[in-house]
């Protein structure tokens, strides 16, 4: 009898902005990962969800939305990972949003036609199709649109067809050494998950125009007697944004502290002391440099 030979691959979770790329991600993994919001732009760094079943391991790769206005530093900083992304792995999964097809989606399209890779299109948020029906055409014009390895319809949220999209995944992944060891999750430093998920609470809470103009940045990470204390910085671009972050009487950015710190004590398995403060630095989301330095790359 022959060992079972072990098998390790690369998958790319592309599409446009706000589509439920990283909603996705979450669930294939069963636990929260990446930083969700109904606001475009929320996944800003490319983070990798490792998945180990048996001998098998899939190392999914969740990418900014792929932005057809380049004119910011930040958002062509963001094209680039994507892309850089595309041209490595062993598979792509295209995220499309039910019946919609927008000029950004057609942007992806042909974006992911310039590489010779499988593309699995994961048609999005069916459950809220009334009809299921009306996909059957939907779906011939998503595979003239791109020259698809496979179209499978699916919610992220409700994890439908979930089985049908990590079967088809698999067949894709070759013969391989595990990168990671079995019980690895992600590649990223607690740290910067922890940066995220201040990152997270703000785009829920403000309203449309300043969560694209703030980051954040954790100046102290330390443990001490089971208690690890966090210090966020939350940069911004404008006074007027700082104001509206701190809110009425430090309100807002007391009920931003209280939700990340409970999604870190989740995250960490122990007590967080959370202090944050905010920060004007004007024109950091324009200019590579200070992207560089806040820990935005192409990578």
């Amino acid at each position: 009898m022959t060992d079972t030979p072990t098998r390790c691959g690369y998958v790319a979770i592309v599409g446009r902005p706000n589509v439920g790329k990283s909603t996705l991600l979450n669930h294939i993994l069963g636990q929260k990962l990446c930083i969700t919001s109904r606001k475009p732009q929320t996944t800003r760094h490319t983070l990798l969800g490792i998945k180990t079943v048996d001998e098998t391991q899939v190392i999914f790769v969740d990418t900014p939305g792929i932005h057809t206005n380049q004119e910011r530093a930040i958002n062509r900083v963001m094209n680039r990972s994507a892309a850089s992304v595309i041209a490595d792995v062993d598979v792509v999964i295209f995220v499309v949003d039910r019946f919609e097809w927008s000029e950004a989606d057609e942007y992806v399209a042909k974006y992911i036609a310039n590489y010779d890779v499988p593309v699995i299109i994961a048609i999005n948020k069916v459950d809220l199709i009334e009809d299921k029906e009306e996909l059957l055409p939907h779906l011939q014009f998503l595979s003239d649109k791109v020259k698809a390895a496979d179209l499978i319809p699916l919610s992220a949220l409700r994890k439908t067809n979930f089985e049908q999209l990590e079967e088809k995944i698999s067949s894709f992944i070759p013969e391989a050494m595990h990168m990671f060891p079995d019980d690895q999750i992600t590649d990223r430093s607690e740290r910067f998950l922890a940066a995220e998920m201040v990152r997270e609470k703000i785009m829920r809470q403000l309203g449309a125009e300043v969560p694209y103009q703030v980051t954040v940045e954790i100046e102290e990470f330390r443990v001490e007697r089971n208690v690890t204390h966090i210090g966020a910085l939350i940069l911004v671009e404008r006074e007027g944004q700082k104001k509206i972050i701190i809110g009425n009487k430090g309100e807002r950015i007391k009920s931003i502290g209280q939700q990340a710190r409970a999604d870190m004590e989740s995250l960490l398995d122990c007590k967080v002391m959370l202090k944050t403060w905010v920060k004007v630095r004007s024109g950091w989301s324009d200019d590579e440099r200070a992207l560089r330095s806040l820990g935005y790359t192409d990578r």
